[in-house]
């Protein structure tokens, strides 16, 4: 059994790495963006980045269906687990958020569901601890921590579904045998 390493990269992301049987060290770092980056390094630096490919969500799909395994999905899984009554998610603002060019503030996220915004994710870099004033735009990915019922209904609020209409949603499943 190959031991993968795991080690948390602050503002970036986790890296999962271990020995191959040839010398080299083998890794990915997944970043929160969604990139995955593959690398070789030598396996007493593995620091000395040999040889680097990023990799887009759809491609990392496609690399980890033609390797056939799901290990590594397997640990981010659990890495990514709730803390006891305590949700974190990164979530998308779609085009259509009644939020784009607002200030942070006005979308009153704290008050309406409980969860807050930690980070910003714009560009590829982190904005973290925005302040009320921050303006939003449609393709930034928000860090929203909360329960997961708030998180969940603090994704509803940015991308535009009425809290009505979502509630009664819920409610028509929850009914549904």
């Amino acid at each position: 059994m190959v031991k993968l390493d795991e080690t948390s990269l602050p503002g970036v992301g986790l890296r999962y790495d271990f020995d191959g049987k040839f010398g080299k060290r083998v890794g990915v770092i997944t970043h929160r963006d969604g990139r995955r980056e593959l690398f070789v390094s030598l396996r007493e630096d593995p620091d000395s980045c040999a040889q680097s490919i990023v990799l887009d969500e759809a491609e990392s799909e496609v690399v980890a269906d033609l390797l056939g395994g799901s290990t590594v999905t397997r640990r981010v899984a659990q890495s990514m687990q709730d803390i006891e009554g305590l949700a974190m998610d990164w979530l998308p603002l779609a085009d259509s958020t009644p939020f784009h060019g607002q200030p942070l503030g006005s979308t009153m996220l704290r008050t309406r569901t409980g969860a807050s915004i930690v980070a910003i994710m714009r560009g590829g870099g982190a904005i973290p601890a925005p302040g009320p004033e921050f303006t939003l735009r449609a393709g930034d990915i928000v860090v929203v921590v909360g329960t997961a019922e708030g998180v969940t209904r603090a994704a509803r609020l940015l991308n535009g579904e009425p809290e009505v209409k979502a509630a009664r949603a819920e409610k028509a499943l929850a009914e549904t045998p």
